[in-house]
């Protein structure tokens, strides 16, 4: 698999509260390849949202991915993770190095924002994750 797309979503109850995080990911020509939930416990929704980037990347690299466009509903996380915005929260800092981290292994990669009705099966995933969760 050469070129996967990763969209990706994170989202807590509560900020922070119940957390999961979601990847879909993709062929170019929208192809379903696989998708994956967990629940990740208490974190704030920008915790959330770089858990969700990290799993992505790991299950696109798992798949054999050497170029991955990363689609995301977090603008700010977006941003940071392209070098737009800085990372101010020592917290976030930390997953911020480790996203960079995980995408130098790779030939190309890019990351975009999106509504978050354009990561709806993400999102889906987010909230069938915590409902399960919650009982």
């Amino acid at each position: 698999m050469e070129r996967v797309v990763v969209h990706v979503d994170g989202g807590a109850r509560g900020n922070p509260g119940p957390a999961a995080i979601a990847a879909v990911l993709t062929t170019p020509e929208g192809e379903m390849l696989e998708s994956e939930r967990q629940v990740i416990g208490r974190a704030t929704n920008n915790v959330a949202e770089y858990e969700a980037l990290l799993l992505g990347i790991d299950r696109a690299k798992a798949l054999g991915a050497r170029e991955v466009e990363l689609v995301g509903d977090s603008e700010l996380i977006v941003k940071q993770v392209k070098g737009e915005y800085r990372v101010k929260d020592a917290g976030l800092q930390e997953l911020h190095d480790k996203v960079r981290t995980a995408l130098r292994g790779l030939e190309r990669w890019s990351i975009r924002h999106v509504r978050r009705e354009h990561n709806a099966d993400a999102d889906r995933l987010v909230n069938q994750a915590l409902d399960e969760a919650a009982g």
